[in-house]
């Protein structure tokens, strides 16, 4: 901050000025009271020189202005002084003009002070324009950093527990980025709702999508006509072909029978009487497997192979209350030796009860009795068998009865479109099928509540964290 200089500086200058004007050259030339006059002119001369000097060591700089104040001063007593040396004493008249020209004198003081404190006033003025762009430099960087802030996003899960992490991950990693995001746990659909639900704008995305089981309700219709694809998009690569499912057997039954396929159950008498004699209904025909939840996708492809394969009349997938329910009854049936057939899938915790090679074996089937696409849901077509050896699968190769899903994120497209660095980041995450695995087996080890579900995300972000930088970096940017 400067310090404003006082005009009368360059006034007392000016005084002093005059008192060498009247100088002891012209002493013997005055009167009496003319010398007293002058007498009392040095000392006040003298006093000024003296506040002047002092003013001059404490201003610095600013002293410049009042300088050249001095310096037309000065002009004006050097032509006062040839005045009186040309009249040979003191002349009024010399004495009224010198007064004007010192009246100049401080008018050009005035006029300097008045510069200097509009210097001021512009220094002070473009020191807080620059104090306002360095806090608008540090707002604009914390909006680059966190992009969503203000933004409210309405995430969903699914309604099985092996995809509860990948949704909290999600969560975490959207709210780095200043997003707030809704407790997933607060909103679980299955999928036979959620789709519609989504692209109705009910909430803005999910990652818990399993491509091609959910191509039913990605390409089913809306109240209005139109279809949910046209609302809603697939987003990233969470988990390419991470989802492998199918269905399982007793592993000891397997070795004492030399059990191959599901087909060969299906048309050797004795197996299937082994097998329905103690399915949920014993005894009326009909071979009730542990099957997957009515409303997921794995239902309508598991239920579209049965038909295909024309086993409808002697075999049906049955739902004991809930998932939970279907993997409890096939491992105890698994431990007593009591034959079953259940679905399950992994990325999951389901396979460190039923094992496959230790309790269980992967259950495969024909390839002529696989989906081959000739339904509306030309997706759940089997093309390969999946890469498991005769260790954990009864056939080679092991047809199961539906290619391995990916598994992804989907959103609502007005979400997508309206916030470009969530759509950046969704398109970016990938996610380890064994670390879900492995936080599966803590969440059945009892590690189920929704605040450890929530510690899991995070333990997973921190173990990751050079790659998260990386994404959400992408993520900023494209914001």
């Amino acid at each position: 901050m400067k310090t404003r200089r006082s005009p009368w500086l360059a006034v007392l200058a000016a005084f002093a000025l005059l008192a060498a004007a009247c100088g002891d050259d012209d002493a013997a030339t005055m009167s009496a009271a003319d010398s007293a006059a002058l007498a009392a002119a040095q000392q006040d001369a003298a006093a000024a020189m003296s506040a002047v000097t002092e003013a001059q060591a404490a201003l610095g700089a600013a002293v410049a202005a009042a300088e050249a104040a001095q310096a037309q001063a000065d002009a004006a007593a050097t032509a006062a002084q040839a005045a009186l040396d040309a009249a040979g004493g003191v002349d009024p008249e010399a004495v009224a003009a010198l007064e004007q020209e010192l009246a100049a004198a401080m008018a050009e003081a005035e006029a300097a002070a008045e510069a200097a404190e509009a210097a001021e006033e512009a220094a002070e003025a473009a020191m807080t324009a620059a104090e306002e762009a360095a806090m608008e430099e540090v707002a604009m960087e914390e909006v680059s950093m966190t992009p969503g802030t203000g933004v409210s996003v309405t995430q969903a899960r699914a309604n099985w527990s092996t995809g509860y992490m990948q949704a909290a991950i999600y969560h975490h990693l959207l709210e780095e980025l200043g997003y707030d995001v809704s407790e997933p746990a607060d909103l679980e659909l299955p999928p036979a709702n959620a789709y519609v639900a989504m692209a109705e704008g009910a909430f803005d995305f999910w990652a818990n999508s399993w491509y091609p089981n959910h191509d039913p309700f990605l390409n089913g219709e809306m109240p209005d006509g139109s279809l949910v694809n046209s609302h809603v998009s697939v987003v990233g690569e969470e988990m390419i072909a991470g989802g492998l499912e199918g269905l399982m057997t007793n592993k000891s039954l397997v070795e004492e029978y030399g059990i191959a396929t599901l087909d060969q159950i299906m048309a050797d008498d004795a197996l299937f009487q082994l097998y329905e004699s103690t399915d949920p209904n014993p005894g009326d025909g009909v071979l009730q497997i542990l099957g997957c939840i009515e409303g997921w996708g794995c239902h309508i492809a598991l239920s579209e192979t049965i038909e295909l394969a024309g086993w409808s009349d002697r075999l049906e997938q049955l739902e004991v209350g809930g998932y939970d329910a279907v993997i409890a009854e096939a491992v105890a049936r698994a431990n007593d030796g009591t034959p079953f057939i259940a679905y399950t899938w992994t990325p999951s915790g389901y396979v460190t009860q039923l094992i496959p090679g230790v309790n269980a074996m992967w259950l495969a089937q024909e390839p002529d009795s696989v989906h081959d696409g000739s339904t509306d849901n030309p997706g759940f077509a089997v093309t390969a068998p999946a890469a498991l050896s005769t260790e954990v699968c009864t056939n080679d190769p092991c047809y199961l009865f539906r290619n391995s899903a990916n598994i992804q994120v989907t959103a609502n497209n007005d979400f997508l479109a309206a916030n470009p660095a969530a759509a950046k980041l969704l398109e970016l995450v990938k996610i380890s099928v064994v670390d879900v695995a492995l936080q599966n087996v803590l969440y059945d080890g009892g590690e189920d509540t929704t605040a450890d579900v929530n510690s899991h995300a995070a333990d997973w972000i921190e173990a990751n964290r050079d790659l998260v930088d990386a994404w959400l970096a992408d993520a900023r940017a494209a914001a």
